[in-house]
Protein backbone atom coordinates (compact mmCIF):
# COMPACT_ATOMS: atom_id res chain seq x y z
CA UNK A 1 0.00 0.00 0.00
CA UNK A 2 0.85 3.36 -0.08
CA UNK A 3 2.56 4.74 3.30
CA UNK A 4 2.86 8.49 3.93
CA UNK A 5 6.03 8.72 6.78
CA UNK A 6 5.31 12.48 8.56
CA UNK A 7 9.20 13.21 9.68
CA UNK A 8 12.60 12.50 8.23
CA UNK A 9 14.28 11.92 12.11
CA UNK A 10 15.93 8.85 12.88
CA UNK A 11 12.41 7.59 13.96
CA UNK A 12 10.80 8.19 10.09
CA UNK A 13 13.55 7.09 8.27
CA UNK A 14 13.88 3.87 9.81
CA UNK A 15 10.12 3.44 9.21
CA UNK A 16 10.49 4.43 6.05
CA UNK A 17 13.45 1.46 5.36
CA UNK A 18 11.52 -1.03 6.85
CA UNK A 19 7.82 -0.09 5.68
CA UNK A 20 9.97 -0.18 1.96
CA UNK A 21 11.70 -3.04 2.37
CA UNK A 22 8.15 -4.91 3.00
CA UNK A 23 6.93 -3.57 -0.66
CA UNK A 24 5.33 -0.85 0.16
CA UNK A 25 4.96 2.78 -1.51
CA UNK A 26 6.77 4.64 1.03
CA UNK A 27 6.36 9.35 0.97
CA UNK A 28 8.56 10.73 3.57
CA UNK A 29 6.93 14.65 4.38
CA UNK A 30 8.99 16.88 7.36
CA UNK A 31 9.88 20.70 7.04
CA UNK A 32 13.14 20.18 7.00
CA UNK A 33 16.39 18.06 6.03
CA UNK A 34 16.92 14.81 7.54
CA UNK A 35 17.98 14.67 10.79
CA UNK A 36 17.53 18.15 11.24
CA UNK A 37 15.30 17.94 14.72
CA UNK A 38 16.69 15.96 17.60
CA UNK A 39 18.67 13.54 15.43
CA UNK A 40 21.60 15.40 14.30
CA UNK A 41 23.74 16.40 17.43
CA UNK A 42 22.44 13.69 19.81
CA UNK A 43 24.56 11.68 22.07
CA UNK A 44 25.43 9.28 18.88
CA UNK A 45 25.57 5.99 21.56
CA UNK A 46 23.45 3.12 20.65
CA UNK A 47 22.48 2.37 24.30
CA UNK A 48 20.61 -1.10 23.86
CA UNK A 49 21.51 -2.76 27.40
CA UNK A 50 21.81 0.47 29.31
CA UNK A 51 17.78 1.87 29.14
CA UNK A 52 17.66 3.59 32.79
CA UNK A 53 14.21 5.67 32.26
CA UNK A 54 14.55 9.15 33.82
CA UNK A 55 11.66 8.79 35.93
CA UNK A 56 13.00 7.11 38.69
CA UNK A 57 11.97 6.81 42.42
CA UNK A 58 15.81 9.20 42.87
CA UNK A 59 13.96 12.25 40.81
CA UNK A 60 12.32 13.28 44.34
CA UNK A 61 15.68 13.88 46.42
CA UNK A 62 16.86 15.59 43.40
CA UNK A 63 13.17 18.25 43.24
CA UNK A 64 14.83 21.24 44.95
CA UNK A 65 18.26 21.73 42.62
CA UNK A 66 15.90 20.82 39.49
CA UNK A 67 13.97 23.82 40.26
CA UNK A 68 16.50 25.98 41.67
CA UNK A 69 19.85 25.16 40.35
CA UNK A 70 20.98 26.97 37.72
CA UNK A 71 23.96 24.83 36.96
CA UNK A 72 21.80 21.52 37.54
CA UNK A 73 22.16 18.71 34.45
CA UNK A 74 18.62 18.47 34.97
CA UNK A 75 16.18 21.74 34.65
CA UNK A 76 12.49 22.63 35.10
CA UNK A 77 11.52 25.61 33.94
CA UNK A 78 7.16 26.18 34.92
CA UNK A 79 5.35 27.79 31.68
CA UNK A 80 2.21 28.41 30.79
CA UNK A 81 1.97 25.49 29.27
CA UNK A 82 -0.99 23.22 30.34
CA UNK A 83 0.87 20.37 28.60
CA UNK A 84 4.18 20.78 30.87
CA UNK A 85 1.98 20.82 34.13
CA UNK A 86 -0.06 17.49 32.60
CA UNK A 87 3.37 16.00 31.31
CA UNK A 88 4.75 17.29 34.56
CA UNK A 89 2.57 15.77 36.79
CA UNK A 90 2.85 12.17 35.15
CA UNK A 91 6.53 12.22 35.00
CA UNK A 92 6.28 12.78 38.40
CA UNK A 93 3.48 9.67 39.50
CA UNK A 94 6.09 7.53 36.95
CA UNK A 95 9.14 8.37 39.54
CA UNK A 96 8.65 5.26 41.98
CA UNK A 97 10.26 1.74 41.55
CA UNK A 98 7.45 -0.61 39.99
CA UNK A 99 7.11 1.48 37.13
CA UNK A 100 10.26 2.54 36.45
CA UNK A 101 11.48 -1.81 36.63
CA UNK A 102 8.35 -2.31 34.11
CA UNK A 103 9.69 0.57 32.03
CA UNK A 104 13.26 -0.95 32.30
CA UNK A 105 11.88 -3.87 30.99
CA UNK A 106 9.78 -2.91 28.41
CA UNK A 107 12.55 -0.74 27.16
CA UNK A 108 15.21 -3.34 26.94
CA UNK A 109 12.57 -6.01 24.51
CA UNK A 110 12.56 -2.75 21.95
CA UNK A 111 16.32 -2.02 22.52
CA UNK A 112 17.15 -5.54 21.66
CA UNK A 113 14.57 -5.66 18.20
CA UNK A 114 16.14 -2.49 17.44
CA UNK A 115 20.07 -3.71 17.66
CA UNK A 116 18.64 -6.69 14.79
CA UNK A 117 16.87 -3.94 12.66
CA UNK A 118 19.89 -1.49 12.80
CA UNK A 119 22.40 -4.53 12.02
CA UNK A 120 19.91 -5.36 9.44
CA UNK A 121 20.14 -2.18 8.07
CA UNK A 122 23.84 -1.61 7.87
CA UNK A 123 23.50 -4.84 6.02
CA UNK A 124 21.51 -3.81 3.41
CA UNK A 125 22.91 0.01 2.77
CA UNK A 126 26.01 -0.49 4.39
CA UNK A 127 26.31 3.54 5.48
CA UNK A 128 28.87 5.88 5.83
CA UNK A 129 28.24 6.42 9.53
CA UNK A 130 31.65 5.87 11.79
CA UNK A 131 29.93 3.00 13.60
CA UNK A 132 31.96 1.46 16.73
CA UNK A 133 31.46 -1.34 18.75
CA UNK A 134 33.76 -0.65 21.48
CA UNK A 135 31.30 -0.84 24.54
CA UNK A 136 30.20 1.51 27.34
CA UNK A 137 31.28 2.74 30.46
CA UNK A 138 28.88 4.63 33.06
CA UNK A 139 30.97 6.62 35.64
CA UNK A 140 29.93 6.98 39.44
CA UNK A 141 31.83 9.31 41.05
CA UNK A 142 30.67 8.04 45.20
CA UNK A 143 30.09 4.43 46.66
CA UNK A 144 26.65 5.77 47.24
CA UNK A 145 25.70 6.12 43.37
CA UNK A 146 27.46 2.72 42.78
CA UNK A 147 25.59 1.39 45.04
CA UNK A 148 22.38 2.48 43.57
CA UNK A 149 23.68 1.73 40.06
CA UNK A 150 24.07 -1.77 41.33
CA UNK A 151 20.65 -2.60 41.76
CA UNK A 152 20.13 -1.14 38.13
CA UNK A 153 22.70 -3.54 36.63
CA UNK A 154 20.82 -6.55 38.88
CA UNK A 155 17.42 -5.97 37.15
CA UNK A 156 19.35 -5.30 33.73
CA UNK A 157 20.99 -8.10 33.79
CA UNK A 158 18.01 -10.41 35.20
CA UNK A 159 16.33 -9.45 31.38
CA UNK A 160 19.24 -10.53 29.37
CA UNK A 161 21.71 -7.50 29.32
CA UNK A 162 25.59 -8.34 29.93
CA UNK A 163 27.11 -5.73 32.12
CA UNK A 164 29.79 -5.57 35.26
CA UNK A 165 30.91 -3.57 38.12
CA UNK A 166 34.49 -2.54 37.69
CA UNK A 167 36.54 -0.73 40.03
CA UNK A 168 38.51 2.52 38.71
CA UNK A 169 41.82 0.39 38.23
CA UNK A 170 39.96 -1.60 35.45
CA UNK A 171 37.83 1.50 34.11
CA UNK A 172 41.47 2.78 32.61
CA UNK A 173 42.44 -0.15 31.65
CA UNK A 174 39.32 -0.49 29.49
CA UNK A 175 39.77 3.18 28.53
CA UNK A 176 43.53 4.67 29.24
CA UNK A 177 42.24 8.06 28.54
CA UNK A 178 40.62 8.13 31.67
CA UNK A 179 43.89 8.05 33.37
CA UNK A 180 43.94 11.34 34.41
CA UNK A 181 40.41 10.95 36.21
CA UNK A 182 40.91 7.64 38.17
CA UNK A 183 41.10 9.20 41.70
CA UNK A 184 37.89 10.90 41.10
CA UNK A 185 36.06 7.21 40.42
CA UNK A 186 34.25 4.90 42.89
CA UNK A 187 33.83 3.08 40.03
CA UNK A 188 31.51 2.11 36.58
CA UNK A 189 29.00 -0.14 35.56
CA UNK A 190 30.80 -1.38 32.00
CA UNK A 191 28.42 -3.14 29.17
CA UNK A 192 31.37 -4.69 26.29
CA UNK A 193 28.29 -4.86 23.99
CA UNK A 194 27.51 -1.44 23.43
CA UNK A 195 28.04 0.93 19.81
CA UNK A 196 28.00 4.09 18.84
CA UNK A 197 27.60 6.08 15.44
CA UNK A 198 26.50 9.36 14.01
CA UNK A 199 23.10 9.41 13.85
CA UNK A 200 23.13 12.65 11.19
CA UNK A 201 25.19 10.27 8.53
CA UNK A 202 22.71 7.68 9.40
CA UNK A 203 20.07 9.42 8.09
CA UNK A 204 21.69 10.59 4.69
CA UNK A 205 22.72 7.68 4.07
CA UNK A 206 18.73 6.28 4.50
CA UNK A 207 17.50 8.90 2.42
CA UNK A 208 20.75 8.52 -0.22
CA UNK A 209 19.41 4.61 -0.02
CA UNK A 210 15.48 4.73 -0.03
CA UNK A 211 15.63 7.93 -2.81
CA UNK A 212 17.41 5.20 -4.98
CA UNK A 213 14.77 2.57 -4.42
CA UNK A 214 12.03 5.16 -5.07
CA UNK A 215 10.87 6.28 -1.81
CA UNK A 216 9.49 10.11 -2.61
CA UNK A 217 10.70 13.15 -0.39
CA UNK A 218 8.81 15.97 0.02
CA UNK A 219 11.35 18.30 2.22
CA UNK A 220 10.74 21.66 3.19
CA UNK A 221 6.98 20.79 3.05
CA UNK A 222 5.19 21.76 6.35
CA UNK A 223 1.91 19.74 7.55
CA UNK A 224 -1.01 21.98 8.47
CA UNK A 225 -3.57 19.19 9.28
CA UNK A 226 -5.67 16.33 7.86
CA UNK A 227 -8.53 15.41 5.45
CA UNK A 228 -10.55 12.51 7.10
CA UNK A 229 -12.93 10.46 5.21
CA UNK A 230 -15.34 8.69 7.94
CA UNK A 231 -12.88 7.35 10.57
CA UNK A 232 -9.66 7.10 8.50
CA UNK A 233 -7.48 9.81 7.37
CA UNK A 234 -7.88 10.45 3.35
CA UNK A 235 -4.87 12.65 3.00
CA UNK A 236 -2.77 14.76 5.09
CA UNK A 237 -2.87 18.63 4.19
CA UNK A 238 0.71 20.19 3.52
CA UNK A 239 2.37 23.72 2.16
CA UNK A 240 2.55 21.58 -1.28
CA UNK A 241 -0.98 20.41 -1.10
CA UNK A 242 -2.96 17.39 -0.07
CA UNK A 243 -0.99 14.31 -0.32
CA UNK A 244 -2.91 11.03 -0.36
CA UNK A 245 -2.28 7.84 1.46
CA UNK A 246 -3.97 4.65 2.38
CA UNK A 247 -2.16 4.87 5.74
CA UNK A 248 0.16 7.62 7.61
CA UNK A 249 2.87 7.22 10.39
CA UNK A 250 3.54 10.38 12.69
CA UNK A 251 6.89 10.52 13.53
CA UNK A 252 7.06 14.41 14.26
CA UNK A 253 9.04 14.44 17.58
CA UNK A 254 7.77 17.33 19.80
CA UNK A 255 5.35 18.32 17.28
CA UNK A 256 3.36 14.70 17.18
CA UNK A 257 1.59 16.39 20.43
CA UNK A 258 -0.10 19.41 18.42
CA UNK A 259 -1.04 17.33 14.67
CA UNK A 260 -2.28 14.54 17.63
CA UNK A 261 -4.80 16.97 19.02
CA UNK A 262 -6.12 17.59 15.21
CA UNK A 263 -7.01 14.14 15.31
CA UNK A 264 -8.64 13.80 18.21
CA UNK A 265 -5.63 11.42 20.41
CA UNK A 266 -3.73 12.87 22.90
CA UNK A 267 -0.04 12.30 22.92
CA UNK A 268 1.74 13.16 26.13
CA UNK A 269 4.81 14.18 24.14
CA UNK A 270 6.92 17.34 25.56
CA UNK A 271 10.54 18.41 24.57
CA UNK A 272 13.03 17.57 26.72
CA UNK A 273 15.83 19.82 25.69
CA UNK A 274 19.29 18.55 25.26
CA UNK A 275 22.52 20.00 24.11
CA UNK A 276 25.89 18.83 22.47
CA UNK A 277 28.85 19.76 21.30
CA UNK A 278 31.84 17.95 18.76
CA UNK A 279 35.21 18.41 18.68
CA UNK A 280 38.07 17.06 16.81
CA UNK A 281 40.12 15.11 18.23
CA UNK A 282 43.75 14.20 19.24
CA UNK A 283 45.18 11.55 17.42
CA UNK A 284 47.78 10.73 20.21
CA UNK A 285 46.87 6.75 21.54
CA UNK A 286 45.50 7.35 25.00
CA UNK A 287 44.28 10.61 24.53
CA UNK A 288 40.64 10.63 23.38
CA UNK A 289 38.44 7.80 23.99
CA UNK A 290 37.28 4.64 22.05
CA UNK A 291 35.14 3.22 24.30
CA UNK A 292 31.59 5.00 25.08
CA UNK A 293 31.85 7.14 28.58
CA UNK A 294 28.80 8.25 30.57
CA UNK A 295 29.12 10.53 33.32
CA UNK A 296 26.42 9.87 35.51
CA UNK A 297 27.16 12.72 37.79
CA UNK A 298 26.94 15.52 35.26
CA UNK A 299 24.63 13.43 33.21
CA UNK A 300 27.19 14.06 30.22
CA UNK A 301 28.22 11.32 27.52
CA UNK A 302 30.97 10.62 25.56
CA UNK A 303 31.22 9.05 22.06
CA UNK A 304 33.71 8.70 19.52
CA UNK A 305 32.59 9.07 16.08
CA UNK A 306 35.35 8.79 13.95
CA UNK A 307 38.19 11.12 14.55
CA UNK A 308 35.45 13.70 16.01
CA UNK A 309 34.37 13.40 19.84
CA UNK A 310 30.73 14.00 20.40
CA UNK A 311 29.85 15.26 23.83
CA UNK A 312 26.91 15.52 24.95
CA UNK A 313 23.99 16.23 27.79
CA UNK A 314 21.82 17.85 29.87
CA UNK A 315 17.37 17.16 30.30
CA UNK A 316 15.60 20.64 30.70
CA UNK A 317 12.06 20.95 30.73
CA UNK A 318 11.89 24.47 29.42
CA UNK A 319 9.51 24.55 26.33
CA UNK A 320 10.37 24.92 22.78
CA UNK A 321 13.35 27.32 23.37
CA UNK A 322 15.72 26.89 20.77
CA UNK A 323 18.45 29.00 22.23
CA UNK A 324 21.95 27.82 22.96
CA UNK A 325 23.05 29.47 26.40
CA UNK A 326 26.92 29.63 26.05
CA UNK A 327 26.83 28.28 30.00
CA UNK A 328 25.53 25.12 28.37
CA UNK A 329 28.05 24.67 25.99
CA UNK A 330 30.82 25.91 29.21
CA UNK A 331 29.36 23.36 30.67
CA UNK A 332 30.09 20.49 28.44
CA UNK A 333 33.26 21.78 27.24
CA UNK A 334 34.27 21.77 30.97
CA UNK A 335 33.58 18.00 31.41
CA UNK A 336 35.53 16.74 28.38
CA UNK A 337 38.35 18.55 30.06
CA UNK A 338 37.97 17.33 33.34
CA UNK A 339 37.84 13.59 31.86
CA UNK A 340 39.72 13.91 29.06
CA UNK A 341 41.93 16.77 29.05
CA UNK A 342 44.19 16.10 26.31
CA UNK A 343 41.52 14.53 24.06
CA UNK A 344 41.20 17.83 22.25
CA UNK A 345 42.11 21.56 21.12
CA UNK A 346 38.72 22.56 21.32
CA UNK A 347 39.34 25.23 18.73
CA UNK A 348 35.73 24.64 17.33
CA UNK A 349 32.70 23.25 19.87
CA UNK A 350 30.26 22.98 16.73
CA UNK A 351 27.47 23.68 19.58
CA UNK A 352 23.71 22.00 18.80
CA UNK A 353 20.48 21.73 20.51
CA UNK A 354 18.11 19.75 20.35
CA UNK A 355 13.73 19.24 21.37
CA UNK A 356 14.05 15.18 22.43
CA UNK A 357 9.93 14.65 22.29
CA UNK A 358 9.54 12.69 25.49
CA UNK A 359 7.05 10.58 27.39
CA UNK A 360 6.56 10.72 31.43
CA UNK A 361 7.70 7.06 31.68
CA UNK A 362 10.25 6.85 28.95
CA UNK A 363 8.35 4.49 26.58
CA UNK A 364 7.55 5.74 23.40
CA UNK A 365 3.91 6.03 21.48
CA UNK A 366 3.99 2.96 19.05
CA UNK A 367 1.28 1.55 16.66
CA UNK A 368 -2.42 3.02 16.49
CA UNK A 369 -4.36 4.71 19.49
CA UNK A 370 -8.14 4.11 19.70
CA UNK A 371 -9.11 7.51 19.88
CA UNK A 372 -7.86 8.27 16.01
CA UNK A 373 -8.40 7.34 13.16
CA UNK A 374 -7.66 3.88 12.45
CA UNK A 375 -5.04 3.85 9.69
CA UNK A 376 -2.92 6.49 11.41
CA UNK A 377 -0.04 5.08 13.12
CA UNK A 378 2.03 6.57 15.25
CA UNK A 379 5.88 6.69 16.61
CA UNK A 380 7.00 9.27 18.82
CA UNK A 381 8.16 10.08 22.02
CA UNK A 382 11.70 7.94 22.54
CA UNK A 383 13.59 10.90 24.19
CA UNK A 384 16.74 10.22 24.86
CA UNK A 385 16.91 6.95 23.39
CA UNK A 386 15.68 7.80 19.68
CA UNK A 387 18.85 6.54 18.19
CA UNK A 388 18.52 4.12 20.19
CA UNK A 389 15.18 2.88 19.57
CA UNK A 390 14.27 3.60 16.25
CA UNK A 391 14.74 0.23 14.40
CA UNK A 392 13.17 -1.28 17.07
CA UNK A 393 9.68 0.78 17.06
CA UNK A 394 10.14 0.80 12.96
CA UNK A 395 9.58 -3.30 13.07
CA UNK A 396 6.62 -2.97 15.64
CA UNK A 397 5.21 -0.13 13.04
CA UNK A 398 5.57 -2.86 10.09
CA UNK A 399 3.80 -5.31 12.05
CA UNK A 400 0.87 -2.97 13.16
CA UNK A 401 0.31 -2.06 9.68
CA UNK A 402 0.24 -6.11 8.49
CA UNK A 403 -2.40 -6.50 11.08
Amino acid sequence: MHVCVLGAGIVGLATAWQLERQGHQVTVIDSATPGAGASGGNGAQLSYSYVQPLADPSIWKQLPKLLLSPTSPLKLRPQLDPLQWRWGMAFLAACNAQTSQRTTAQLLALAAESRAGFEAMRADITPDCDFSATGKLVLYASEASLAGARAQLELQRAMGSEQRLVTPDECVAIEPALAGYRARMAGAVYTPSECAADCLKVCAELMRALSARGVRFMLGTDVHGFARNGERVAAVRTSDGDVEAEAFVMALGTASHRLGRLLDAYLPVYPLKGYSITVDVDPAPGAAPRVNVTDSARKVVFARIGSRLRVAGMAELVGHDARIPATRIEALEAATRALFPQASRFEALHPWTGMRPATPTGLPIIGRLDSAPSNMLFNTGHGALGFTLAFGSAQRIARALAD
